[in-house]
């Protein structure tokens, strides 16, 4: 009787605790007031994360474990331990989206946060310390265009304001479904906006600078350790970029995707997520991959992320993506074996209520065992763990002292605003209409339905913004006489004002056309069927343009690419600006570029298409072109057909020069280890080692000047292509980028380290990555520079450069005269 009193008595106390914590304080475990805590091992900090899960795991009834495999994990009072929410978003900033159940609220003190630009424009900064400091924040001290061998403390934003808002109780969990890394495939995606674009090397270098920024981790990686500042999760894995085109959807669509393309394209980016960002998370996305669907896919998740990558982090599911499996799929015959197939898969988590209603008749069936749920929840707790959630009052703990006055603090907005500055690309500047003069400006027409809406500034996954300034607002800062007009009630411009919006420019000394998309054009489960603008867009701005004094400024509000060859073509177009989803600070951003207080020096980070492009079905996967078809291939490293803007475009006010400075080699030897190889013309990377494509690598330098009037930050790209075309080999490929600031006038030297194995590289049918025999030419800009691949027998294997063998010779002969000498000599 006294022990049933003395357990009622632990329950109650524990039903006080977690009920205690309220809106105020932030959820934790172990809370040392807590009677029981000192006698868990799961509690005490000083055992090893992996012993301290084990305990926690085997105290918890097989109801309680189900209970901890959804999204909504429930509470388990008897052991203190509150409820968590695993789903939160911070896409672009801390997000929030309404009718849905996630860990963060801004209903408290902290009602907003700051709002970055959408991924799409950040990419075009080419510049991932930006990447980096986005994802987390502190104060600023200095920082080096070169990147710093040793981290200092710098402006980064995200992580610390998802931080901020936990302690301010205002979170009931610290994990993000964010970044989104999928390739860029089609420009009709509606999902495109949210990711760094079509190249897998921008896409992966993204994902590793974001996702070391918000984990908490140094620039240069290697710094994490056990502790994270909030947990990022790489997502949709894999192959995932159709949402709802012309009927068909993703959670039934199947992906028939090559080998080939997997290798080199699709993969990539969740490799460097895992491999070197160290991504605490990873998302399976709905599709099917060649029939299979990704989360019931053992092969992907365990075999390829866990035993390949080495991930070690937890797995979820995309929202009902379990569920999908057996009712709209037809995998599987019952949903409980849905339930086992993701489980033995590798999948940890579920985003919905498949596996809390089905696991337990899964068990009694036979089909899944309680091994396979203690190894999800292993994984699970290891990640809470991490975020010290059960290490007692997290004001006591790594990163407690973050508070709310460091979310929409003035360093985060002023990074908000060079990121979008450093993003926006000009695109058309025909005799040097921009920047305008401010003086000599004396009225303004701004007209287009994406001129006053801070709505379509922040994109989608956003959350309320700080201080939102749209780009009317902005321009009124430095034109007083200005007059605006929608020119469409909305964005599809189904009907438009034309007449109203001509009689108002013709009296205006300069006109902005602030123009493009929003969400209710592209967005999830919204894919576009014309790459055209919507509507009688474009018949508003012909008209317009003809109608004003002097040539018009096209801003386009968008994150998918749009044909506006109309416009590139229109001399009464004078520029076209992309700003894609800029933010809350876009609309500033975007006046000081108009006006000269900013040099833009955006490029773009996909390619842009004509509309005759969407002849071709979304649904076709294949990057590589079919000539005999008359297929063109995906993105610039393949597509074979006309472009509006292409891969890496961008103006700016200044103009730039390049030159290769003298290479330190201009020949690579690569050895076979057997001759019969060498016939072939290409060799495997896999085959030559780790140890040979190590010491093969060598550096690359380059020169840039500014050669223009204007300060300006500048993106340079580095690419290479092979002598040997076809065959599908890309066209070219990008293999290093690097973002530099130059005063007007200023020279700077650029290095790259160039790896033959890695950047040298192409897949073939087989999913391989081979290095070609012959001619590889790198170029940027204008200037090329010609390395050569030379294979030679080797039977003892490894590498041998031209420098190791030129080194050799003289030292032999060297010998050889000494010896000759003392001969004589003596």
């Amino acid at each position: 009787m006294k022990l049933l009193n003395l357990s009622l008595l632990v329950h109650l106390c524990s039903l006080v605790l977690v009920s205690a914590q309220s809106t105020d304080q932030p959820p934790f475990s172990c809370d040392s007031t807590y009677p029981l805590t000192k006698s868990y091992p799961f509690c005490k900090t000083t055992l090893p994360i992996n012993q301290r899960v084990q305990d926690l795991v085997s105290r918890l009834t097989l109801d309680e474990k189900i209970s901890q495999l959804v999204n909504t994990a429930a509470a388990i009072p008897r052991l203190g331990i509150p409820g968590y929410e695993w789903w939160s978003e911070a896409l672009h900033g801390v997000a929030f989206v309404a009718n849905i159940s996630q860990g963060i609220r801004f209903n408290g003190t902290i009602q907003s946060a700051t709002s970055f630009p959408q991924v799409i424009l950040t990419a075009s900064s080419f510049d991932p310390y930006l990447w980096y400091r986005i994802g987390q924040a502190s104060p600023i001290t200095w920082y080096s265009i070169f990147y710093l061998s040793a981290l200092m403390s710098t402006p980064r934003a995200i992580g610390i304001e998802a931080r901020g808002i936990y302690n301010a109780g205002q979170a009931r969990g610290m994990t993000f479904w964010t970044p989104n890394i999928n390739i860029f495939r089609d420009p009709r995606w509606g999902r495109g906006q949210e990711t760094p674009g079509e190249d897998p090397l921008v896409t992966g270098k993204y994902a590793v600078s974001f996702v070391r920024g918000i984990q908490g981790d140094s620039f240069e990686g290697g710094k994490l350790g056990e502790n994270l500042q909030v947990s990022a999760c790489c997502k949709h894995f894999t192959a995932y970029d159709l949402d709802n085109w012309k009927g068909i959807n993703r959670f039934v669509f199947n992906a028939n995707v090559t080998v080939q393309d997997l290798a080199d394209t699709y993969q990539p980016p969740f490799q460097s997520c895992i491999e070197k960002g160290k991504a605490s998370g990873v998302m399976c996305a709905y599709n099917r991959v060649n029939g299979v669907p990704n989360c019931a896919d053992y092969n992907l998740l365990s075999k390829t992320a866990r035993g390949q990558w080495g991930f070690n982090g937890y797995i979820t599911a995309d929202c009902d993506a379990v569920s999908i499996i057996y009712d709209e799929q037809g995998y599987v015959k019952e949903p409980e074996d849905a339930v086992a197939d993701v489980l033995k898969a590798g999948m940890d988590l579920d985003c919905g209520e498949y596996l809390k209603n089905y696991t337990g008749s899964a068990v009694e069936k036979k089909k899944v065992s309680v091994s396979d749920i203690d190894r999800a929840l292993h994984n699970l707790f290891s990640i809470r763990m991490r975020l010290g959630l059960f290490n007692g009052n997290p004001t006591k703990q790594p990163f407690g002292n973050i508070g709310s006055d460091q979310v929409c603090s003035e360093e985060h907005l002023n990074l908000a605003l060079e990121a979008a500055r450093n993003g926006i690309v000009l695109l058309k500047n025909t005799n040097k209409l921009l920047p305008l003069a401010k003086t000599e400006t004396t009225s303004l027409a701004v007209i287009g339905p994406n001129a006053n809406s801070t709505v379509t500034l922040v994109g989608n996954y956003a959350g309320p913004p700080c201080k939102p300034v749209t780009p009317l607002q902005a321009l009124q800062s430095y034109v007083k006489n200005i007059n605006y007009h929608s020119g469409c009630s909305t964005v599809n411009c189904s009907s438009d004002l034309t007449d109203e919006a001509v009689k108002m420019v013709k009296g205006a000394d300069k006109v902005v056309l602030v123009m493009g998309l929003d969400q209710t054009q592209e967005r999830e489960s919204h894919d576009r069927v014309e790459l055209v603008l919507p509507g009688k867009q474009q018949k508003l701005i012909t008209s317009i343009a003809s109608a004003a004094n002097k040539p018009v400024i096209l801003v386009l509000l968008c994150g998918g690419p749009v044909d506006v060859t109309f416009a590139k073509n229109d001399q009464n177009i004078g520029s076209i600006i992309w700003a894609g989803y800029p933010g809350e600070a876009g609309g500033r951003a975007l006046a000081e570029i108009i006006f000269g207080d900013h040099n833009p020096g955006g490029r773009l980070p996909i390619t842009w298409y004509p509309q005759n492009l969407t002849k071709i079905p979304m649904t076709d996967m294949r990057m590589r072109p079919e000539p005999s078809s008359g297929y063109p291939g995906r993105t610039y490293r393949f597509y074979q057909g006309p472009k509006v803007f292409e891969f890496g475009y961008g103006l700016s006010y200044s103009n730039y020069s390049y030159e290769f400075l003298p290479l330190t080699k201009d020949k690579v030897y690569l050895n076979n280890q057997s001759s019969d190889k060498i016939a072939l013309g290409y060799k495997s990377v896999s085959e030559m080692g780790t140890e040979v494509c190590e010491k093969s690598k060598f550096p690359i330098t380059v020169g840039v000047r500014n050669d223009g009037e204007m300060d300006g930050k500048h993106a340079v790209l580095l690419f290479v292509r092979q002598a040997k075309a076809g065959n599908g080999r890309p066209i070219k490929q990008l293999v290093g980028f690097n973002s530099v600031d130059l005063k007007a006038g200023e020279k700077a030297e650029i290095k790259f380290e160039l790896s033959p194995c890695e950047h040298l590289s192409s897949a073939n049918e087989d999913g391989l990555m081979v290095v070609d025999e012959g001619s590889h030419f790198l170029s940027i800009g204008d200037k090329e520079s010609e390395i050569t691949v030379v294979f030679a027998a080797d039977t003892s294997g490894g590498a041998t450069l031209k420098q190791e063998r030129d080194m050799v010779l003289p030292i032999i002969l060297a010998f050889f005269y000494m010896y000759t000498f003392l001969c004589i000599l003596f």
